[in-house]
């Protein structure tokens, strides 16, 4: 195998690794019934006309297993908290009592779990996508060399390996969506 060979691999295996990455970050903001502070990962306050993330302007963390609480560290922004995680539109209410924000997670229906479900397979479809998308970019990039003199039998062989770096995270995708599909419907 060629060093141009190699380095489109190495970068295709990278761009999925990213992929991945984004996945589980992407799983780990949809709630299994539990209280975890990623819940309110992406969401951002309006802190004195600048956007700020929530944990940027209070100490978020967990009383119970389904309840957070969220301290800021100015009373005044409170209300702000509050109408961000509103718009956000997470499926739970904030519970404001002057000084500090509780969230209560309700207990999950079969419905809701479901529903859950069917997001974490739409999340796990976007990486796969991602994924083929980097695997058609490598396959590309390998015929342009082969068209620059690259034989043929190492660009076949090139692309045996960027299909088996393919398929090796397209595994892990179904394997993260199957221990979320798995913890998510787990009463």
């Amino acid at each position: 195998m060629t060093e141009d060979t190699s380095s489109i691999i190495a970068t295709a295996e990278d761009h999925m690794q990213k992929a991945i990455s984004h996945l589980e970050t992407e799983l780990t903001k949809i709630r299994a019934g539990k209280a975890t502070p990623q819940i309110l990962d992406g969401i951002v306050v309006d802190y004195y006309g600048a956007p700020m993330p929530i944990n940027q302007v209070a100490n978020i963390s967990v009383m119970d297993a389904r309840t957070l609480s969220i301290q800021p560290w100015e009373k005044n922004i409170l209300q702000p908290i509050e109408r961000a995680i509103i718009a956000a539109n997470i499926g739970i209410n904030p519970q404001n009592d002057g000084a500090l924000i509780r969230l209560f997670l309700p207990p999950l229906t079969e419905e809701r779990r479901k529903e859950l479900v069917k997001k974490c397979h739409a999340e796990g479809e976007h990486s796969k996508v991602a994924i083929r998308n980097i695997r058609r970019d490598a396959i590309e990039g390998i015929k342009k060399l082969q068209k620059n003199g690259l034989s043929e039998d190492a660009a076949k062989d090139a692309e045996d390996e960027v299909q088996a770096v393919t398929d090796k995270f397209t595994a892990a995708v179904e394997k993260h969506l199957a221990l979320k599909e798995k913890e998510i419907m787990t009463v």
